[in-house]
């Protein structure tokens, strides 16, 4: 996907020379958790809002340069890539450097989300299904031979949670076949996670119980 359309350059960079007072003035006026901070024309980091507020006003950015916060993105960088950034670095702002550390100016969030929004595992019709197992003992080529061998595409997956050394992988797939596709999952040793009205597994398990009780109540 192309991201460098979406590059913005409404913002000048504040100076490391500047005083606190301008920075806490233009947060004021903007929503953006950061604003970027060049120094002889090269950037150097991001000012937070949180710490522009905190810092006296009568001082200049270069007092506090330790806060700083250098993080950024390449022009060509890749969108998932500059998804991370912002998810690493809790900001809704990512400056955008070229090759040779010029400062070109800043992706919004909410710009590189719609990208996410418009690729098939959101917009494409399909179902949702979680599975789990250990860390050494799925691969996503076993996911996708499960689904693919029961004659349904996948849309996308991503590894949702990792704990207690196990690994939840999250699915989207077409519509048809989820029955066949969780039990198979089931053979091959996979939890599923998640709960669906197709599985008859758990509806025999459920009327069985149901069975039981009413037996033990008799």
């Amino acid at each position: 996907m192309e991201t460098q359309n979406y590059i913005i350059n409404d913002i000048t960079p504040f100076s490391i020379e500047a005083e606190l007072s301008e920075v806490q003035n233009a947060f004021n006026q903007l929503t953006y958790s950061h604003i970027p901070v060049v120094e002889n024309n090269t950037y150097i980091g991001c000012i937070s809002e949180t710490d522009a507020h905190c810092f006296d006003s009568d001082r200049p950015i270069s007092e506090y340069r330790y806060a700083l916060e250098g993080f950024f993105v390449r022009e060509k960088t890749n969108w998932l890539d500059i998804l991370e950034a912002f998810a690493l670095h809790n900001s809704n702002i990512m400056p955008v450097l070229g090759d040779e550390n010029n400062y070109l100016g800043y992706y919004e969030l909410g710009d590189i989300m719609s990208l996410f929004n418009n690729t098939p595992f959101l917009n494409e019709a399909g179902a949702i299904i979680v599975v789990e197992k250990g860390n050494k003992d799925y691969s996503f080529s076993e996911i996708s031979q499960i689904v693919e061998s029961n004659d349904t595409q996948i849309l996308g997956l991503f590894i949702s949670k990792i704990e207690d050394e196990r690994t939840q992988v999250t699915i989207k797939i077409g519509h048809s076949g989820m029955n066949a596709i969780v039990q198979t999952f089931r053979r091959y040793n996979y939890s599923v996670v998640s709960q669906h009205d197709e599985d008859k597994f758990l509806k025999d398990l459920k009327e069985r119980s149901d069975y039981l009780n009413r037996y033990l109540n008799i």
